[in-house]
């Protein structure tokens, strides 16, 4: 965010600067406004020319897209007007040379003035002012190195705050039925059957007859029993 703001301000700054530098003098007294555009394709003449023809132009759609990539937060196109600004910059100074025969720099109003290093001064801001910028910030966020996607928890897994028990606890209100189909209704006990005296068919009161000792338990001697015959006292 401070990298934005901050290269922002440095890109409008540039910008303000190359829009000021065609009203100021750029060779011998003559102000950039007084370039056409078309002079810098052409060659240079003396021929006056309109400020919206004059080399203000291309320098004002520079600033335009200056304002179009701080709102944007685009870097690529505060970029590309610098290279626009410093691009016509340029041109115009091979053009002078090629009809003044030389590029002489001087103090007493011959030769380059302050408007090419103003205009120059703006395109190098305004790159200054790309480079600065952090741009628009990623739609996805960059995995770094090491760090594993969080994978989802399994249908049913408990999570952190919950215990896992077993058998599972009944809420209030629910059935534990699981199975589909519908349990089966147990008659209600009515008594014991009338015709049923002693109650033998009653499956409450049904008794199941036990199972027969074990051999060798103890108890009576068994005279069948080939594993302790019953005891004996000798004769005569």
């Amino acid at each position: 965010m401070i990298r934005n703001i901050l290269g922002s301000l440095v890109a409008l700054a540039g910008a303000a600067s190359a829009v000021l530098s065609p009203f100021r003098d750029w060779y011998e007294g003559r102000a950039g406004q007084d370039y056409r555009v078309r002079d810098l394709f052409g060659g240079i003449t003396d021929t006056g020319s309109g400020v919206l023809v004059s080399i203000l132009l291309p320098f004002l759609v520079a600033a335009v897209l200056v304002i179009v990539g701080v709102v944007l937060r685009s870097r690529l196109v505060v970029a590309f007007a610098g290279l626009v600004v410093l691009g016509f910059t340029v041109l115009w100074m091979v053009r002078q040379g090629q009809a003044a025969g030389s590029l002489t720099v001087g103090g007493d109003g011959a030769g380059l003035q302050v408007g090419v290093a103003n205009a120059a001064a703006g395109g190098v801001l305004m790159l200054i002012g790309a480079l600065l910028m952090s741009g628009r910030g990623r739609g996805r966020r960059v995995r770094r190195a090491g760090e594993r996607e969080s994978e989802p928890e399994p249908y049913g897994a408990p999570g952190p705050d919950q215990v896992d028990t077993w058998p599972p606890t009944q809420e209030p209100g629910m059935s534990t039925q699981t199975s589909p189909w519908p349990e089966p209704e147990v008659d209600p006990y009515t008594g014991p059957d009338p015709h049923d005296p002693h109650g033998a068919h009653d499956a409450r009161t049904r008794s199941y007859p036990q199972a027969p000792p074990e051999r060798g338990a103890v108890g009576p001697e068994d005279p069948r029993d080939p594993v302790h015959p019953p005891h004996r006292p000798p004769e005569g």
